[in-house]
């Protein structure tokens, strides 16, 4: 009833739809998405499963048509300096960085690198990437973890999630319990990130920007991070990395 009135359709049409009774339009099921806010990915997935085409477009972030997108985008990397900002796809792979970002991982991994494409999970996770850097990793990749888990579309994660969940908890020490959803999981106002860079432990938290009222697949998928510091001596600090670039 609460589904139907959102739409503004007749409940009983709704349960007709839910045990099979009635076939849905293709207007029908673009509503009863827009009502429950699904993903534009998962409304194509509707849309199929109903037998229509389906209507939303996933182009190539490089696309012309995403090119007011694509400098939006840049726009707020630019922005964010000096402090880090990465933006990444529905699969945590990092598809745009800022400078600031290039400089500061760049220091902490000084030529190391994880295998495979540049991805904000398996960064964070493999022994090669970012965890010996990390100070307090343990508590930021239990975080990490679950915001994987509370991120995915109705508690189901797609073949490529569950692939790399099942990677990162097959590197050492990682703990199993990190693949299983935690809703008891304490919540902090902020999850500061300790980086170790030498002497210095550099201390930032991180906002997620989305871009709004997209229309294409792609772009509802792209999330940007921007990494703010904890504390003045990281500010500093950061500044000081931009000035001897």
């Amino acid at each position: 009833m609460e589904l139907a009135g959102e739409a503004g359709v007749s409940s009983r049409h709704v349960g007709f739809i839910e045990i099979g009774r009635s076939q849905p339009s293709r207007e029908m099921v673009l509503t009863l998405a827009a009502a429950l806010d699904i993903p534009l990915r998962e409304r194509n997935a509707m849309l199929i499963a109903a037998g229509f085409a389906p209507l939303y477009g996933e182009a190539n972030l490089e696309a012309p048509e995403l090119a007011p997108a694509r400098r939006a985008l840049d726009f707020i990397l630019r922005k964010q300096e000096p402090y880090p900002a990465v933006a990444m796809n529905r699969h945590w792979d990092i598809v745009a960085t800022n400078e600031a970002a290039d400089r500061f991982f760049a220091r902490l991994l000084d030529g190391s690198s994880p295998p495979g494409s540049p991805n904000v999970i398996r960064l964070m996770f493999h022994p090669r990437g970012l965890r010996p850097h990390v100070a307090n990793w343990e508590i930021v990749a239990e975080a990490l973890m679950q915001r994987v888990h509370r991120e995915a579309v109705a508690g189901v994660k797609d073949i490529a999630t569950r692939a790399l969940i099942a990677e990162v908890l097959a590197y050492p020490d990682v703990p199993a319990r990190l693949g299983r959803a935690n809703p008891t999981m304490p919540l902090q106002p902020i999850m500061p990130i300790e980086f170790k860079c030498g002497g210095f432990l550099a201390r930032y938290f991180s906002a997620v920007t989305v871009l709004g009222t997209p229309q294409d697949v792609t772009l509802q998928e792209i999330r940007i991070e921007c990494f703010f510091p904890a504390d003045d001596a990281t500010a500093e600090f950061a500044k000081t990395l931009a000035d001897t670039k």
